[in-house]
């Protein structure tokens, strides 16, 4: 049996169902209701859990739990307006930091051995590089500023508490560095700053729709990830024996926005006849970084092989999603 906390989210949805199709039994939890119909459904029993309240912790099972899921966290691409007004650094703290320490000792508690966390990519935000790619367990070196500071700070801590528990009562905890994660979801909107922003794979999404021209600014090339190969990841380190600590779970090779561009004005085109001019503008620069992480040690450690990792077939399959409106329903109303 394993364990998902915050199944109400764009990768929980994912992961549940991807532990489900293999197999497994899955509790799941969140704080969204909307989210009830859909796994009962499933016949994966929802649970209605606050990861800041130690007590809620009681209502998960006790016995013949493999490992946990933690997905739930405080993102800043998820906050209001207010952030401007207010720091919201003791939320970060709250969920981020208290809630994985109390999801620790409700593993240890009960002889589950592992727990499976997240931190961010931007924990490598002052050295970000393409040539030689990212390792998983290099220093991190951030940016103590901006409103993504407060979030890596939480992220780092609850990943080095995981790592205590790992030392002090010998569990095998697991953190994911992620980068972007695309999917079918709320994540075409995102805030920024306090500001709702419509994302740039929407942007080149809606433009090729309609058949407008689209712009590319600079050489930008990330590596980015698919939602279904971070469910894999997932799967694949609960059920290894060999899996403690960190990695990277990226596509191991990086996309250009030329390269994203070009692939959604031909999967999105209404026809042969209708697609839209990619633009290449030289003259514009574009001041993000490049970035390119290694998937070796995942591979090593869990056999962990990203199945959509050239951008063309993560695309195909995104548009095959949005067709069969499934998870797309789920979020419906949900800019960020």
């Amino acid at each position: 049996m394993f364990v998902i906390i915050g199944a109400s989210s764009f990768i929980g949805v994912y992961t549940a169902t991807y532990f489900k199709e293999h197999g497994e039994t899955v509790i799941v939890t969140g704080r969204n209701d909307k989210f009830r119909d859909y796994y009962e459904k499933n016949d994966i029993q929802y649970i209605n859990l606050d990861l800041t309240n130690k007590t809620d912790f009681e209502m998960l099972p006790r016995k013949n739990v493999e490992a946990v899921i933690l997905i739930s966290s405080a993102l800043p691409a998820s906050e209001s307006a207010d952030l401007i007004k207010d720091d919201n650094t003791d939320k970060y703290i709250k969920v981020n930091v208290l809630g994985t320490c109390y999801a620790l000792e409700y593993c240890r508690k009960n002889g589950i051995k592992r727990l499976i966390n997240t931190i961010s990519f931007g924990d490598f935000s002052k050295k970000l590089r393409v040539d030689p790619p990212m390792l998983d367990d290099e220093l991190k070196s951030f940016h103590m500023s901006g409103d993504h500071a407060a979030y890596i700070i939480s992220k780092n801590a609850a990943s080095d508490i995981a790592e205590y528990y790992n030392q002090q009562y010998q569990m095998r905890n697991v953190w994911f560095r992620l980068p972007p994660v695309y999917g079918v979801g709320p994540h075409g909107y995102l805030m920024r700053n306090g500001k709702i922003i419509k994302s740039g794979l929407q942007v080149f999404i809606d433009k090729a729709k309609n058949g407008e021209d689209i712009e590319v600014y600079g050489d930008l090339a990330r590596d980015i990830v698919y939602v279904k190969d971070v469910a894999q990841a997932y799967y694949k380190a609960a059920k290894s024996a060999r899996a403690c600590g960190v990695y990277n779970i990226t596509s191991g090779r990086t996309t250009t926005l030329l390269e994203q561009a070009e692939v959604c004005a031909e999967i999105f085109a209404k026809d042969e006849n209708n697609k839209s001019r990619v633009i290449y503008r030289e003259d514009m620069k574009n001041k993000a970084d490049s970035y390119l992480f290694s998937i070796e040690k995942a591979n090593s450690d869990f056999e962990y092989k990203p199945c959509f990792a050239k951008f063309i077939d993560l695309m195909r399959d995104y548009k095959m999603e949005l067709e069969r409106g499934v998870f797309s329903s789920l979020f419906a109303g949900r800019k960020v």
